[in-house]
């Protein structure tokens, strides 16, 4: 496949980010994969980069891709070659490395974490999951709850709370405890609440209901002791503590933001998915080493995820697709931003951008 010298991407200037024609094809590097993009997927992090002015100037957006690969990087330990289907999640809007983002026509992605895709699958359907894996893997199972893996299932069938039960992130997660052995418990609105079951979730509590946390407390008899939180605010910090066991000896409560849990002598801890990449990166103007365990942990929970998705055991969260490629995403993110998107995650198809597209928003 001939690989032109550029392309069209969505571009961060401060608090805009604008489709531009013209931006060069990001260079292949060692342990890296050129892909040609098929479809991106929408998560907050991308609209909160741009609205927090983290981007260096001219960086490329966007963190959930599928497509093809096109080029594989020499120090790549990966079975990749040209032309696999694959998905896979980039560090967008990176200070440290301005092209890594991954709302273009091409992009660069760490190739020993993409996951190679089965034919069942479609390019729209599997870019909805590569941040969220990274985050579940981080979450559920590498540095937080530190849940058994998949791969060797606990015996006890322990409940795990999993906060905001129909987010995108929140629907991986409960599939994956589920898979894990454990028994899964989650909040989310009273519409979703079919949909969360038919992912392995036994109870379902309403997160509106003043009494949510209590009654969590009430009907796991005073027990529960793993709880990850998936939204990260006060608010939910607040029904979790609730929830919890009144004994507080071994009880994990894990996050995505760095939240205050209210109450003493649980063990909580915050994680940072962008650590995956075994990369150092400058984020708001903190330096953040490597950290080499968390891409070798994230290596092996992808590689548990592409055999999962192989035996048809992982569903994908459900995929809205919209018009207009990337200057649908521009809309897209200000509807984030706005809070009009529940449930669905939205996607756009690349090639589906507006010939001469200029398209801008601020956010």
């Amino acid at each position: 496949m001939s690989v032109p010298s550029s392309m069209r991407a969505i571009v961060i200037n401060g608090t805009k980010a604008k489709v531009t024609n013209g931006v060069s094809v990001p260079k292949i590097r060692d342990t890296y994969l050129l892909a040609k993009v098929d479809s991106v997927a929408l998560n907050p992090t991308d609209w909160k980069h741009i609205n927090g002015n983290r981007a260096a100037p001219g960086g490329i957006a966007g963190c959930d891709f599928s497509g093809t690969v096109v080029e594989v990087g020499s120090g790549v330990t990966k079975s990749l070659k040209p032309g696999d289907r694959i998905a896979g999640t980039t560090h967008g809007a990176n200070f440290s490395q301005p092209e890594d983002g991954c709302f273009a026509e091409y992009a660069v992605a760490k190739a020993d974490l993409v996951v190679k895709l089965p034919d069942s699958l479609s390019f729209e359907d599997a870019a909805t999951f590569p941040l969220g894996v990274s985050t579940v893997g981080q979450g559920l199972f590498q540095k937080a709850l530190k849940l058994n893996l998949p791969t060797n299932p606990t015996k006890n069938g322990e409940t795990v709370l999993i906060y905001g039960g129909s987010t995108a992130t929140g629907s991986l997660a409960i599939q994956y405890a589920k898979l894990a052995g454990y028994k899964v418990i989650t909040t989310c609105s009273p519409h979703n609440n079919d949909f969360v079951k038919s992912l392995g979730a036994e109870a379902v509590y309403d997160y509106k209901d003043p009494e949510c946390g209590k009654k969590i407390n009430k009907d796991t008899n005073d027990s529960l002791k793993l709880a990850w939180d998936t939204i990260s605010l006060e608010s939910s910090a607040k029904i979790c503590s609730d929830a919890f066991s009144s004994d507080p000896t071994g009880a994990k409560y894990g996050t995505i933001l760095p939240v205050k849990l209210p109450r003493e002598g649980i063990e909580t801890t915050f994680t940072f998915m962008y650590t995956i990449f075994g990369d150092g990166f400058t984020k708001a103007g903190r330096e953040t080493p490597a950290v080499p365990e968390d891409f070798e942990f994230a290596r092996k929970f992808f590689g548990i995820t592409e055999e999962l998705l192989a035996d048809g055991k992982l569903k994908t969260h459900p995929a809205k697709v919209g018009s207009k490629g990337l200057e649908g995403v521009l809309q897209g993110l200000e509807d984030m931003k706005n809070e009009k998107v529940s449930r669905n995650k939205l996607v756009y198809k690349v090639a589906e951008t507006p010939e001469g597209s200029s398209a801008e928003v601020e956010l």
